[in-house]
Order: C-alpha cells, then structure tokens, then sequence
C-alpha cells in the first residue's frame, strides 16, 4: 500500500494524524477460513462485498478446530471466522491472531425436526432407547467443543448413546434434515438456515453463549485490506444486516466505512509515549486518526461545549492526564482504563543554582516560577492542590510569571532561560535531563494517574478498543517516555472520586473543574 502522511497544529495544540491509501492489486483478494455453521451468511456478505469493492474472498470452510490446525500447518491467509471463543482463545496461545471483531453470539440446542415427532423435550430424552442422535466431534467442531464443556460428566454417556459423530455442525443438521437421525445438538443459529428443522432450548446448553468472532491472522501480508473486510462483517448496515437476516443474533459493530476516522482526546503529557503508536495503529487498520492534544481542562470545557456526543466531530476516545478530569465528562465516557502514572515534580536549570528543593523554595523573593493553569491542566490543578496543602497558594503565587495548559510549553521556556523553576510531569522533564535538573516532591498526591476511555456511543467504540488494545500491547514504549506501567482492569467512571483535598475551597479564584 501506499501512504502519505501529514499533520496539522491548530491554535489549541491539536494533531491531526492523515493516513490515505491506495487499494493495491494484491488487496484485491483475501484468502478467508470460515466455520462450517457461519457458511450462509460469510458466503452472502463475501458476496455483496466483492460487488461494492471489487475484492474477492477466498473462502475455505470446515470445523473450527479443523481450520485452526490447517492454519497453524499452512502460515498463511488473512482472516480466521470462528464460531466459539475457546478457539480464538486457542488460537492466541498459538500467536496465530492479532485483532478480533465479534460478529455474532450464539449457543448449543437440540435440533429436531418439525413438529418434534419424536417428544424430545430434554438432555434425558436424547438418552431413550431408539432415539438417534448426532454430535459434532469436539476435536474439529466448535459446537462439539461447546457442548462438551457445557455437559460436563454428562456428556459422556450422550458420546456413548450417540450414532453418529462427524467433523462439522452443518455436516449433522443436514443428517437430521435427511433423517439419518432423531435430533442433533447444533448452534441455534444453524437451525434457521435448514428448512424442517426446529429447536429445543434447554437450560444446560442454552446458558454456554459464545461469541462467532473475525480474527485477523498474524500470517496476513494486507492488515488493512483484511481489517476492511473484518468490519464489514460486523458493521450494522451490511455484515450485521446478513447475519440478523440468517437467523443469528449479531454482535452491534461500528457504523460502516472503508476508511473511519477516530477522534481522539488527549492530554498533552501522554503525546511522547502515543504518538508513534497512533500512526502504526493508522497504518494497519488503514484508518484516519485525528488526535487533539491539550490541557485536560480545555478538553473538558470542548467536549461540554459541544453540548452533545452527537456532534460529529465530539472524540470517540479520550486519554486523560490524570483520573480526577475523568469525573467531568463521565456520562459520555462509562469506562476508564489506567495505562500509566508519573511523578509530579519541580524542574529547574542544571545545577540547581536556586537551591530548591521543595514546594516551599519557590517563593523565594524574586524567583521566576512556571506552572500550569489550574483550569486548563490536569497538572495545574494538582498542583493547586498540592500547594493548598501545605498553605503555599499566596506565597509561591506572587513568583508565578507564567500560567500555560500544558507542561512542555513550561519546559520549554525553562531551557531558554525565561524561568527559574517549574512544576511539571516527570515524563516532561527527563527528555532534557541533560539540560534540566528534575526534583521529586516528597508529598503525598504528588502523581498522576492516565486513564484511556472509549465514549459510550461512539460509532466507532470497537476501532477505539482497537486501538486501546494496541497501546496495552506495547508497554516500552511508556516505559521509555519515563512512564511508570500500570494497565489496571476498567472501572466504572462514575466511581471515580475527587479527592477532598484537591477539591477544598480556599476562596481562590480558578476553582476545581465541575
């Protein structure tokens, strides 16, 4: 493929990350293997896709665990659709996945034929003498392996009493439609799309939902390409549309678009860590990244301002500097994920020739002081705290020459001399530490905290997963910005609380964000 980069700084410190493509002769085919159960709807979506793009999907069929052992003999193709999550949990142990979209959700039934002429109306009557029954094999079916895990010590007397086990789901519903056997235990789903067959739903089966997922192989050549076509499978619109029509219960994917734009909010101090992340994350899901760096503060004051998440340009994600600028946008924003945390210090020119070591130090008479405004920062309004803590906000005010929204604008004019200190991120500092001397603060609260949130309803919230499983993925890359690695379990965003002290009232003026 071809790319071009470019990128554009607006008035507010925003980023605009453009990757445009052309499709190349080779990403006009894609080699798919697809779950025996999933064969009608695949087939029909690889159909109209071939229509509207001109790509042409290989298709090759066969049992779950067939497929992924052909996959891993082979170390070829580009996408794999499998019809349970063991199997992609599988397939990750063999590293033979990257991304995965779910397509669709489906669970075991016993399948009889119309009318139920035979009164099977539990797991005990697939037992009775005379009843013929069909399994799939749990080595090469996914519902087989479904079944196997949801029966328990149960399911090897129904191995035992079956008549006929066999490598595919489609390969036992077709016995039952032919009438070589009584009932077979298949994906509700494969029910719909054989004619005289009807389901029996029972609670032992009905509770094991798995997930048909797309997962994209590590062998592929064209991520991209096959990325585009991964989508479509699970974009409401068109993929989604078949399934639902085929009897499935799809999964709700994003809004279709060949190439989707992502909006992304973040606070300035994550920029050094994300950036090369973000264009290799465009580069492979052949999307368009727009990303807005700023104070935390200014972005919450935007996102209000628009009113509403349904502005089209309102951002899909949003990369906070520190968990307290989570609370005010919480509504739209249900999730926070915390990657990272970094130190909250003092940075002063080399040497330290002022002799500071704590907060107390910069109210000095005369000295020159750098900090970020309250508002308009994540770090301003820490540091407004810590300062308020220890009953410094007059005092070290008075030295206060400069207010910015960001820390690198205060690193900056530190290293031309302007200021005397400043009280920026760790993160900010060690990029000049041959220039600059960095001070820790021994202070309780002296730290922030980097939450990434995916927005609700957004229209793209799997490619914004997406892209929060790749910033997961590559820890060296915060490490080496001088994060510190946290990558917590999401929480509830409104569970996140202020604390007191960063919220108590001094009779200031720049009072905590709302």
């Amino acid at each position: 493929m071809k790319y071009r980069f470019g990128f554009g700084y607006s008035l507010t410190a925003g980023f605009v990350l453009f990757c445009g493509s052309v499709l190349a002769a080779d990403d006009k085919s894609l080699i798919v293997y697809c779950a025996a159960g999933l064969k009608k709807p695949v087939e029909a979506i690889a159909t109209q896709y071939r229509i509207e793009t001109g790509v042409e999907v290989q298709l090759q069929y066969g049992g779950t665990g067939t497929l992924l052992s052909n996959i891993r003999v082979a170390k070829q193709g580009d996408l794999f659709i499998a019809a349970d999550d063991g199997s992609l949990a599988d397939a990750r142990k063999y590293e033979v996945i990257r991304e995965v979209i779910p397509l669709a959700r489906q669970h075991p039934v016993i399948a009889v034929q119309k009318g139920n002429p035979q009164g099977i109306h539990g797991l005990a009557d697939l037992l009775r003498a005379g009843v013929r029954v069909a399994l799939a094999n749990p080595e090469s079916a996914s519902v087989g392996k479904a079944t196997k895990a949801a029966l328990g010590v149960n399911y090897a007397p129904l191995a035992a009493h079956a008549v006929v086990t066999k490598p595919t789901v489609s390969d036992i519903a077709t016995d039952l439609k032919l009438g070589a056997v009584d009932a077979a235990i298949v994906w509700d789903s494969i029910v719909n799309t054989f004619s005289g067959l009807e389901a029996v739903e029972v609670p032992e089966l009905t509770a094991r939902v798995e997930n048909a997922s797309a997962a994209v192989l590590s062998y592929t050549e064209k991520p991209a390409a096959t990325l585009r076509f991964a989508r479509y499978l699970a974009a409401p619109e068109k993929g989604g549309a078949v399934f639902k029509q085929s009897g499935f219960a799809p999964v709700p994917g994003d809004k279709w678009s060949a190439r989707p734009e992502l909006i992304l909010y973040s606070g300035g101090v994550n920029r050094p860590a994300v950036e090369a992340l973000l264009h290799e994350f465009a580069d492979r899901e052949g999307a368009d990244i727009t990303t807005v760096f700023n104070g935390c503060g200014i972005l919450c004051a935007s996102m209000k301002a628009m009113a509403t998440a349904s502005n089209p340009k309102f951002p899909d994600a949003y990369y906070a500097c520190d968990l307290c600028f989570v609370p005010p946008v919480a509504k739209y924003f249900p999730e926070a994920v915390a990657l990272t945390e970094t130190d909250i210090g003092m940075a002063v020119q080399k040497g330290n020739p002022h002799g500071i070591h704590q907060l107390a130090d910069l109210a000095q008479p005369g000295l020159r002081v750098g900090i970020c405004n309250s508002q308009q920062s994540t770090l301003g309004f820490i540091t407004r705290g810590l300062l308020r803590s220890v009953n410094l906000v007059t005092n070290v005010q008075k030295n206060v020459v400069v207010e910015v929204p960001t820390a690198d604008f205060l690193i900056n004019q530190l290293r031309a001399g302007a200021l005397d200190a400043v009280v920026v991120y760790r993160v900010n500092a060690l990029a000049q530490s041959a220039h600059l001397d960095y001070l820790t603060l021994d202070m309780a609260g002296a730290k922030a905290v980097q939450p990434f949130s995916v927005r609700g309803d957004s229209d793209h919230r799997q490619l914004a997963n997406r892209l929060l499983d790749h910033l997961r993925a590559h820890q060296k890359y915060f490490e080496t910005a001088g994060f510190r690695w946290r990558n917590d379990a999401a929480i509830s965003s409104a569970t996140i609380k202020i604390p007191s002290w960063l919220l108590a009232d001094d009779a200031q003026p720049n009072p905590p964000p709302q």
